[in-house]
């Protein structure tokens, strides 16, 4: 199998608004999920629509920095950007701008090429109710035989028909080695419990169900295993929970070559280090996925962020 994992989905900055001021992180799921699996020390291709502006060239900088390869679409609209405050439970609220809102892939050679050979396919943030682009992902996924991972992440700023959503998603994630859904997507797109939504994605056919549950930790549900792990027990305080199931989603791709995990010892250990970087991350400001072990040095009291 290709070494090499291509994600597919957004790109975007992310612009923080809080008591404090205004800060601004490149970002968008995908984005985290290809970096992260870069610091996992996966060589990763992110394919992603990005505009030929100010906050596309951080974008490239970015990911430039981290060693990740892009693929980029053009955007009539420019970069995509991402307004976020907070929730009184802090977690993060979005108002997404135009170029976010009409995101789309052009399924160019270079897209197709990519797809066709890499060895892992990750989708998250995917508009899956643009049945356009998602028979065309569809169709370049059909070309390879890439283990294909997806994270549907809706978000309720971009979701213009959940039926249609629901699905695009399915159609996908039918034939999927790896789905990670958490409490926010089963209540958006079904309207039902994480535990519900769980058991239909087994039933769909998914070989790997990772089912995030904030607090309370995650599940694996692989066939005839199911484990479940708490949040990782870390130093130091919890700063900002963006990125945490980004994390996660990227550790459970990094364990998916070579057949991917099997029995319940592999997968206890698979989950407990998305456990581990998804708390990692939440230590510091921003959606980077944070190692467990660089932390041991590190006084985090002190740094804050």
């Amino acid at each position: 199998m290709n070494a090499r994992v291509v994600v597919v989905g957004d790109a975007l900055i992310d612009e923080l608004r809080d008591e404090t001021g205004i800060r601004e992180f490149v970002g968008g799921a995908a984005l985290n999920v290809a970096v992260g699996l870069t610091r996992l020390g996966v060589p990763t291709t992110l394919v992603a629509m990005v505009g030929d502006d100010e906050a596309g060239a951080h974008i490239r900088s970015y990911l430039r920095d981290y060693g990740v390869e892009l693929i980029s679409s053009p955007s009539p609209h420019g970069s995509s950007r991402a307004v976020s405050t907070r929730s009184p439970g802090g977690e993060p609220v979005y108002e997404f701008n135009a170029a976010a809102q009409a995101r789309a892939l052009d399924f160019g050679a270079d897209t197709r090429a990519a797809l066709a050979e890499a060895g892992i396919v990750a989708v998250s943030c995917w508009p899956f109710d643009d049945i356009e682009q998602t028979r065309l992902l569809a169709e370049a996924l059909g070309s390879g035989s890439a283990a294909l991972a997806i994270d549907p992440n809706p978000r309720a700023g971009m979701l213009k028909d959940r039926s249609a959503f629901v699905r695009g998603f399915e159609s996908l994630a039918a034939e999927a080695a790896l789905v990670k859904v958490g409490e926010d997507d089963a209540q958006l797109l079904y309207d039902e419990p994480l535990d519900a939504l769980r058991t239909r994605l087994v039933d769909l056919g998914v070989r790997a169900v990772l089912a995030t549950q904030g607090s309370a930790g995650a599940t694996v549900e692989a066939g005839d295993v199911t484990v479940t792990r708490p949040i990782s027990d870390l130093p130091g305080r919890i700063v900002d929970t963006m990125g945490a199931g980004d994390a996660a989603f990227a550790a459970a791709v990094a364990a998916l070559g070579d057949g991917g995990p099997q029995g319940e010892d592999a997968w206890g250990a698979v989950l407990e280090r998305a456990m581990d970087v998804a708390a990692a991350t939440c230590r510091f400001e921003g959606a980077l996925l944070r190692l467990p072990e660089s932390l041991a040095e590190i006084d985090l009291d002190r740094i804050g962020t």
